[in-house]
């Protein structure tokens, strides 16, 4: 069987660029296939088709290169497009989290939820359902996989304006095995067929709704694993990652549940912005380090350099990269192999008291014909409450792009969890607005 198509726009991507290359050259699913790369920076598309063409040599995987700043040309023949582009995404999400931070509202990672999640889906959904079209016409049975923040909005935008076409959408948060081996380390356990757990939720704010272990419930080992990690906790420095232990169990004993996704849910809550302290730390959330951001980026294509040049090796490129959560999935989906996985699509009665066309992180059955969501449970007052708030501030986001609406945005912003002065939003949005124009539809300026 030869592999399949894959197009991947954005091949610049930080987060899936160099990882798509290595899945492609080194998985027997995928050999004999098409790494279809698409950017529209041809100096950084080059750079990645360089290192694709070393990685193929290097490996004799028969994979087939293409190459282009125009998306259509690639398009043709697709059986997947993954979508995994940003119009210079630090440096707007630094603007937005500057400027809400001036109108007390902060985000540690200032892409998914508040001001920074509503106005990166401004930028970045218009492209997508332009996206959409391009592959209703060229590839209309191919999957079109997003893998851009905001998931959900992102997701929901897909889901409700190209019904026909075959999509969902992705986030490495619970990357599978990887998420179900850690909890099994959590509580203890050995058997990774005996640990049996339900997570569930809109992207970012994702729950443990049950875990046991051989039959056993294991939400008290979990939690004094957590109190242990919790007292070992110190400031880590980065926006994401301080504190997330702590914060998680102030959030096990309001709702009774463990936040899966800890590092972003503490951005969807209103608890941490802009009063209140954690008991003997210095502050509360902190927002997204833009500068510590690029200087990632920055590393990532020295990095790539460096592959190409031959001061690092393929060899080394084979032990530096590794795969991703969507070439697992991808490949599960062509091999046929049955591998479940975290994937964000509608709910389809899954969770029994959410609407079945909430656009959720669920775990899923799939296979070519799509993803199926496993049963999972329902959730606890109070937290199906709040994951409603969250759904209906993503829809009326995407409603509000589809329009270019400002009654709408408006609306989008006031129902936000993290947003609670009708003035500062008022002033945010003129303030967004204004300081991103060449990034945002015209429509927004009419």
């Amino acid at each position: 069987m030869t592999g399949p198509k894959i197009v991947l726009i954005g091949a610049g991507s930080m987060f899936f660029g160099r990882q798509f290359i290595w899945a492609m050259t080194n998985s027997p699913v995928f050999r004999g296939g098409t790494m279809s790369l698409v950017d529209t920076h041809a100096e950084r598309l080059q750079k990645m088709t360089t290192l694709a063409q070393r990685a193929v040599e290097h490996s004799d995987c028969g994979v087939t290169i293409e190459s282009s700043t125009d998306r259509r040309e690639g398009l043709s023949g697709a059986d997947f497009v993954v979508l995994s582009f940003a119009d210079r995404g630090v440096y707007f999400r630094g603007v937005d989290c500057r400027i809400s931070e001036k109108y007390g509202v902060t985000m540690p990672s200032g892409d998914t939820i508040g001001p920074g999640g509503i106005f990166r889906a401004m930028r970045e959904l218009p492209v997508i359902l332009e996206v959409a079209k391009d592959v209703e016409q060229l590839c209309p049975d191919a999957w079109l996989i997003n893998y851009i923040n905001p998931t959900t909005v992102n997701g929901i935008g897909l889901m409700r304006q190209f019904p026909n076409l075959k999509t969902f959408a992705l986030c490495d948060g619970l990357h599978m095995p990887h998420v179900h081996r850690n909890y099994l380390d959590a509580v203890g356990g050995e058997d990774p067929d005996k640990l049996d757990l339900t997570i569930a939720g809109v992207n970012h704010f994702t729950w443990l709704l049950d875990i046991h272990y051989n039959g056993q419930n294991a939400e008290d080992k979990l939690r004094r694993t957590m109190a242990e990690r919790a007292a070992l906790e110190t400031n880590e420095g980065h926006s994401k990652a301080r504190f997330n232990v702590t914060y998680g169990l102030m959030l096990w004993d309001i709702f009774g549940k463990w936040p899966a996704c800890m590092g972003h849910t503490k951005e969807y809550l209103p608890y941490w912005q802009g009063r209140g302290v954690l008991p003997d730390h210095p502050s509360s959330v902190v927002s997204f380090d833009a500068e510590e951001r690029q200087k990632r980026h920055d590393e990532m294509w020295v990095q790539v350099d460096r592959f190409n040049s031959g001061d690092l090796t393929m060899d080394d490129f084979q032990e530096r990269i590794k795969p991703d959560h969507a070439t697992d999935i991808i490949e599960a989906m062509w091999s046929g192999s049955q591998q479940p996985f975290y994937i964000n699509t509608a709910n389809r009665g899954a969770v029994p008291n959410l609407p079945d066309d909430a656009f959720l992180e669920l775990l899923c059955d799939v296979d070519m014909d799509g993803p199926k969501p496993r049963p999972a449970s329902s959730f606890p007052r109070g937290l199906r409450s709040l994951q409603m708030q969250v759904l209906d501030t993503h829809e009326l986001t995407v409603e509000a792009i589809v329009q270019c609406d400002h009654d709408l945005l408006r609306r989008a912003m006031l129902t936000d969890p993290i947003v609670n002065s009708i003035s500062d939003a008022d002033t945010i949005i003129k303030e967004l607005l204004a300081e991103e124009r060449d990034a945002l539809p015209d429509g927004w300026y009419a």
